[in-house]
């Protein structure tokens, strides 16, 4: 059995910091885990500029509502799970994902949680393990799935070098650099390719 884990921003949907960053105007916050590898610092980082601007979940929940999956991102994810089981694997949170898995038919989603006061501020954020992408590919080859996987970013390089394939999807230039052992690509069409390529079922 193969199993297909994708990582969900950069790759399905826009990146939902920076789209918070564009509306508010907040620079820093542009920052994501393809220019900041350490994820707690990413992460104090963040919550430590919401505090400073006073903005809380409400604010990003609205951003959040005006997004949509990226162009041809539900279309791919039909095709993929007509010929895989499709699980998403990604280091946002429940809190922020679930308005966007409506518009993508609500996948399998492995990620993260929120911790919120009565006022909306983000107090703090609860990882559900460390390095929680690559542990759960290892978790499915235990169940004897073969894993193609799919990411962006630094924080997904782990789950592609533990995956049977990995694969690199609209990555910046510096990943791809860093780690050329992945084939990367940047169109959907392309990416169905290095999953046919990929597959013990379809060689």
């Amino acid at each position: 059995m193969e199993l297909a884990c994708l990582d969900l921003e950069g790759v399905l949907i826009p990146e939902i910091w920076i789209a918070f960053a564009e509306k508010t105007g907040i620079e820093e916050l542009k920052a994501t885990t393809r220019d900041i590898p350490d994820y707690d610092v990413l992460m104090t980082q963040r919550l430590k500029l919401l505090d400073q601007h006073g903005y809380g979940l409400p604010q990003i929940q609205e951003v959040i509502g005006e997004l949509d999956p990226l162009p041809g991102a539900s279309d791919f994810l039909d095709w993929l799970r007509e010929r895989f089981q499709v699980v998403i694997l990604s280091d946002t949170f429940y809190e922020f994902a679930m308005p966007l898995m409506a518009k993508l038919g609500y996948p399998a989603l492995l990620c993260h949680k929120l911790e919120v006061n009565e006022e909306g501020r983000i107090t703090d954020y609860l990882l559900r393990q460390r390095d929680p992408k690559r542990q759960s590919v290892r978790a499915f080859q235990l169940l004897n799935y073969r894993v193609i996987a799919v990411g962006d970013s630094y924080n997904d390089t782990t789950m592609l070098g533990q995956a049977e394939a990995g694969i690199l999807f609209h990555a910046p230039r510096n990943v791809i650099e860093e780690f050329p052992q992945f084939p990367a690509v940047h169109t959907f069409d392309e990416l169905k390719a290095e999953f046919l390529k990929a597959s013990a079922i379809h060689n």
